[in-house]
């Protein structure tokens, strides 16, 4: 038995179908739905939260990190757990991080707030000693996709009139890319974890925008132009994926050698 709180969203839902094909009788609640508090949940994947809109909804983005979450972990009846938290908590620092590492964050950044109430979802998660967290950097997928900075990207590139596309974002940054099927893999993988811990889901390796604009303006014949008025060059720390590596035998998909493949599915939406 396995619930997916958050089954809605993007990996909510691709968890649901991947559970599913291994055989797990899969519940997706619907907001508020009493039913948390009243059966057995038995692995409980907690994929619910903000991204885009946390600034514009700050007590949405603590109720969904934070105070539902709460309320699970302690009135619910559920055998495992584990929580989606972001890489984006190591913003701050710079090379290599890792789960042990302290983390740099400022109350008074509106920004922190996302990486804020993450964090506070992360310690109620590892108080229980049966809850696990998965700090998840960049997903992508395929056709599915529909608000992700690189598919979005990818279609603005097959769309070009002129075949010219303006990005306003700089070239010379960068993110980890970790594919939506590795990810789902990572969090069936945690789940299955005894005691309480951290792990990094990323891909290992930071890609240049420069680089992902290369590959477009070869394969599609589009010209990729950047706004010099962004400024977006800050140093992203590298996400270290030792843990999951050595615990689980993960292997995560590289992004470089995986855009073929993304270009053909979404050439054929």
């Amino acid at each position: 038995m396995a619930t997916i709180i958050g089954g809605q969203g993007f990996i909510g839902r691709a968890l649901a179908a991947h559970l599913t094909e291994l055989q797990y009788a899969v519940w997706v609640p619907k907001k508020n739905d009493p039913q948390l508090f009243m059966r057995e949940l038995g692995k409980v994947f907690y994929c619910a939260g903000l991204t885009a809109d946390y600034l514009q909804r700050p007590f949405d983005t603590v109720n969904a990190h934070v105070s539902l979450l709460a309320d699970i972990l302690q009135r619910a009846s559920w055998e495992s757990l584990v929580y989606l938290s972001s890489a984006r908590v190591y913003d701050g620092l710079s090379g290599a991080v890792q789960e042990t590492d302290d983390l740099m964050l400022n109350p008074n950044n509106p920004r922190h707030l996302y990486d804020l109430s993450k964090l506070m979802g992360e310690s109620l998660c590892l108080q229980t000693k049966r809850a696990s967290v998965a700090r998840l950097s960049c997903v992508y997928g395929d056709h599915e996709d529909q608000d992700g900075f690189l598919p979005n990207l990818i279609r603005q590139a097959l769309n070009a009139k002129s075949n010219s596309l303006r990005v306003d974002s700089s070239p010379n940054f960068c993110r980890d890319y970790v594919h939506l099927s590795d990810v789902l893999s990572a969090l069936v993988a945690i789940n299955s974890c005894e005691v309480s811990s951290i792990y990094n889901v990323a891909s290992g390796e930071n890609v240049a925008n420069a680089e992902i604009f290369s590959l477009l303006s070869s394969a599609l014949d589009v010209s990729i132009e950047t706004s010099t008025a962004v400024k977006n060059t800050a140093s992203v720390p590298v996400v270290n994926i030792d843990k999951m590596k050595n615990s689980f035998g993960w292997e995560p998909k590289k992004l470089v050698p995986t855009m073929a493949h993304l270009l053909t599915e979404l050439k054929a939406e």
